[in-house]
């Protein structure tokens, strides 16, 4: 593997490695100090606030005329849609419906990369992402999971959610391929920002913001750099050398990483099951990346 090829698959893990990592700072906040959409409010603008300073650097303006409606359908797609309906669902229905739901998303790039940028399928992608798939599934098996009446709005929200991520790492690809990763992250995220003030802004005023502590401060400024900023620039470079298909087949490094963080912090064990089921996802990505067509950088 060429030490190009290998900053895209280090910088994909690294991603996969802070949404792991996420997954119980955001238990911490909300709803104790801040409700979901309200969150998302201040998620979104200090992102687009670090895309506008960092973006300011690159000198390159955007072909509204060609290009405008695919930097909005990123905007609604990638930032507010995905966001908005991620954070309610997970509101309705169960943290392991949400996780093992969202497993959908490498399905649907496969099949909106077919249709909207007429990439073919290669077998090996999608046998890789199968076993992926399986390996997750059989990773989270030991939890409850379950469909009902009381959660399925909530299961109905992520698995949009899934469609609307999907569609944001497909259609980001021709915009990458055109501008630099940090001009395209900027006009999402400013967008973005506007989408998503009228659902959250009264939940934002309701913030328990002086009572928040130190700690509590520290993992809100982690979610908006590190989850938001660093996470969404690293994954817009990785489409732009490598596609999208290679984005969305490391979802499913996720659930072994929120594995192996609980069991180190002696919330879980490891055991032949569970190596077994981590091996088979390890597998899946191996194949799913192997045959995928790299693409040359413009920045």
């Amino acid at each position: 593997m060429g030490q190009h090829h290998f900053k895209v698959h280090l910088a994909l893990f690294a991603v996969s490695f802070i949404y792991a990592l996420t997954f119980s700072l955001v238990k911490d906040i909300m709803p104790f100090y801040l409700q979901g959409f309200g969150f998302i409010v201040i998620r979104v603008s200090g992102a687009a606030i670090l895309f506008l300073l960092a973006g300011s650097q690159v000198k390159e303006r955007i072909d509204w005329r060609k290009h405008g409606w695919r930097i909005l359908a990123c905007a609604v797609f990638g930032v507010a849609a995905n966001m908005l309906m991620f954070f309610k669902g997970l509101e309705i229905t169960s943290p392991i419906n949400g996780a093992v739901l969202m497993l959908a998303t490498p399905i649907f790039v496969l099949l909106l990369n077919l249709l909207i940028n007429k990439e073919r399928m290669n077998i090996l992608q999608a046998i890789g992402i199968l076993m992926a798939a399986i390996g997750s599934v059989l990773l989270m098996s030991g939890k409850s999971f379950g469909f009902s009446s009381a959660t399925y709005v909530g299961d109905l929200l992520i698995l949009f959610n899934a469609i609307s991520y999907a569609m944001y790492l497909v259609l980001a690809k021709a915009l990458l391929s055109e501008y630099h990763t940090l001009t395209v992250s900027k006009y999402t995220f400013l967008i973005g920002a506007l989408l998503v003030l009228p659902f959250g802004y009264s939940e934002l005023m309701q913030g328990k913001f002086s009572e928040m502590p130190m700690s509590i401060v520290l993992e809100v400024l982690f979610i908006i750099v590190c989850t938001t900023f660093v996470t969404y620039l690293l994954n817009a470079w990785a489409i732009k050398q490598a596609g999208p298909n290679i984005v969305g087949a490391y979802i499913y490094l996720q659930p072994i990483l929120a594995t192996i963080i609980a069991v180190i912090l002696k919330k879980d064990i490891l055991n032949t099951y569970k190596m077994f089921a981590i091996l088979l996802i390890f597998a899946g990505v191996f194949t799913t990346t192997k045959q995928l067509k790299w693409y040359k950088s413009k920045a």
